[in-house]
């Protein structure tokens, strides 16, 4: 994993497309100054499930609370089970203290996308960043106003009831419940919402899925989890200090706001104690109101999140780790000087683990061109920001969407039916997850499930079913409409770089997660490559099919002084694919052993202008050639 880290971080660096520091500066039309600390209302759970409900909602997180109010708003009687310890509705934001917004707005910045259930809930909280506790009772609020939601927290255990379903699927009918006290009871259902962080519902089903970064090629990679903490004597003074620094520091990326603050990106040059297992990055910071300030920004690597001991083992890292991060603050920032530790989050930071299969799957592609969806049920425009995935390595953001939708068929799993997924874990590839796991797009999902459920129920048919309707989604559309969404048809025009002779080559190593253009979509396809670069390319494209390839890319490099300097020929280019696929031909007999074997095209050959000095775009065409060669 980490050899293949490595590669990667060094293509994007080399092509010149990192996309800044991994925080993003935020249109904030919405800016509240803080309020008084309210008072935490409690969750109350019913004693006794009612055998039977029309829909089960799993997961108290923002989407579940979206999909569970608007199920009950649809005439379904519902039941909300949470399966964690908890006793206030929230989840990762509330919990895990996540308490600053990835705002999606339109291109020209000034509407929000996804309205909705979402803004219902954002209207009840100070902005973009928000207290914990006016969060969590925002979503309280919503879900004790809808009398037809039966609550039921700290389940010890939630799983499936199946049956067999029709053409060879699986069926899911409801769930089996673990009480807190260890009672047993079933609650029978027609449709069940999975809305676990994880996707832990559809995964015991046996829906089939990808985890980490699988479906590029290593499954073991997966996103920094973090550990949010909390800085006391953040005084109204100290903040103002905050937002002078920010506003003066000439970073164009930093900002604040009355209830938000995002810079520091000096933070990365922390000098962590745990240097194999953290990095800090820039600072996300959420203001309380209560003098306090919730910090996401320590970064601890090789965690897996759906492994509890993982997750013990993360919070004993972060623990130890977080007040050196402390003192450095107070040491470096005068603004910082009388802060103090408070706590950490209750609930870790998990960026990602599954990504469902769905009957469609969102990909890398759809965000590029900001694609509309003829089912669309949710908007996108957040970066595709791809987190660090070791120390070493620097993180991406991948590219920058104006507007994608999201279809309902993302939410449908292959092979099982009576469930939809919400959230992170539903159908899309791992890059595009990098913008659509924010919370505006999870509770438009959510929202579209309890619409979803009810016409299901009403015309007797199956999600899958639905899904391939499109009277019946037009009318999901319309409803959501009618229900304060706003999915309307839409089109963003072609940017430069989609029409660029070589757009081909691009769009497979930007899916290979081979390239990033940053905040700005500078992918820089006429640039000069150099052999360096070609080699680092090549060693990124192993990972879809390691069989494939028996030998060493860099032996084309081999007694080459600085090729990072070296121009890039075809001849050296076709060298360095033999090379790592292990053909023994001579370098002058690179490219015609290639054109024989089906693995370069006279097509891409003839976007080449000059073939003693590739460009990234060239190099890209020989990449995508390679690819659709190996993996058809």
């Amino acid at each position: 994993m980490r050899r293949w880290m490595l590669v990667i971080s060094a293509i994007i660096v080399l092509c010149g497309a990192v996309g800044g520091w991994m925080y993003f500066k935020k249109s904030t039309p919405k800016q509240t100054k803080a309020n008084v600390k309210q008072e935490l209302a409690k969750v109350s759970s019913v004693d006794k499930l009612q055998e039977s409900y029309d829909v089960i909602v799993v997961g108290t997180d923002p989407e579940g609370i979206s999909a569970a109010v608007s199920s009950a708003r649809n005439g379904l009687k519902t039941l909300l089970v949470d399966g964690r310890n908890r006793e206030i509705f929230g989840g990762l934001m509330t919990l895990g203290w996540l308490n600053s917004i990835d705002m999606n707005y339109t291109a020209e910045g000034k509407n929000v996308l996804n309205k909705g259930i979402f803004s219902e809930w954002y209207d009840k909280i100070e902005g973009d960043s928000f207290d914990v506790t006016t969060a969590a009772n925002a979503s309280h609020d919503l879900v004790k106003g809808e009398k037809n939601i039966d609550v039921l927290m700290k389940a010890k255990s939630i799983s499936p009831i199946l049956e067999e379903g029709k053409d060879g699927n699986k069926k899911v009918t409801g769930v089996q419940v673990v009480k807190e006290d260890g009672s047993e009871q079933k609650a029978q259902a027609p449709a069940v919402i999975d809305a676990t962080q994880d996707g832990d519902i559809m995964a015991q089903a046996g829906v089939p899925f990808t985890y980490g970064l699988e479906d590029v090629g290593n499954k073991e990679a997966k996103m920094a989890v973090t550990l949010v903490f909390r800085l006391k004597n953040v005084t109204p003074d100290v903040w103002k200090q905050i937002q002078s620094r920010l506003k003066n520091d000439g970073d164009p990326n930093s900002g604040a706001n009355e209830v938000s603050a995002w810079g520091y990106k000096e933070m990365s040059d922390y000098p962590a104690k745990n240097k194999k297992r953290v990095k800090m990055r820039g600072l996300n910071i959420g203001r309380q109101n209560d003098d306090t300030v919730l910090i996401n920004a320590l970064q601890i690597f090789n965690i897996d999140g759906d492994n509890e001991k993982d997750r013990e083992e993360a919070f004993k890292i972060g623990k130890e780790e977080i007040p050196n991060v402390v003192d450095y603050l107070k040491k470096n920032y005068p603004e910082f000087k009388n802060v103090e530790l408070d706590q950490t989050a209750p609930e870790l930071y998990v960026r990602e683990t599954r990504h469902m299969q769905g009957e469609y799957r969102l990909t890398m592609t759809d965000v590029l061109e900001n694609k509309d969806q003829w089912d669309r049920i949710a908007f996108g425009s957040y970066p595709v920001d791809i987190q660090r995935l070791t120390p070493d390595d620097a993180g991406m953001v991948v590219s920058k969407p104006e507007q994608y939708a999201v279809p309902f068929r993302s939410l449908v799993p292959k092979k099982v039916d009576g469930l939809l997924v919400v959230g992170r874990s539903a159908s899309y590839d791992s890059l595009p997850s990098g913008s659509a796991r924010v919370i505006q797009v999870g509770m438009a999902e959510g929202q579209a499930a309890g619409v979803a459920v009810k016409l299901s129920k009403e015309n007797n048919i199956s999600f899958r079913e639905l899904s391939a309707s499109k009277e019946l989604v037009a009318k999901m559309q319309d409803t959501l409409n009618e229900q304060g969404m706003e999915l309307k048809p839409f089109s963003v025009p072609a940017k430069k770089f989609m029409k660029h002779k070589q757009y081909e080559g691009l769009k497979t190593v930007i899916s290979l997660g081979l390239v990033a253009g940053g905040y700005k979509n500078e992918f820089n396809l006429d640039e000069k490559s150099n052999a360096k670069r070609m080699v680092n390319l090549v060693g990124g494209t192993k990972k879809m099919k390691k069989d494939a390839f028996e030998g060493n890319e860099s032996e084309a490099i081999k007694g080459m002084n600085t090729p990072e300097k070296t121009p890039l020929t075809l001849t050296q280019a076709a060298y360095t694919i033999t090379s790592a696929l292990g053909l023994s031909v001579p370098k002058e007999e690179a490219q015609a052993e290639l054109e024989k074997q089906g693995m370069l095209t006279k097509e891409s050959l003839d976007t080449i202008q000059d073939k003693e000095n590739l460009t990234n775009g060239d190099a890209y065409m020989l990449i995508k050639d390679l690819k659709h060669a190996l993996i058809p």
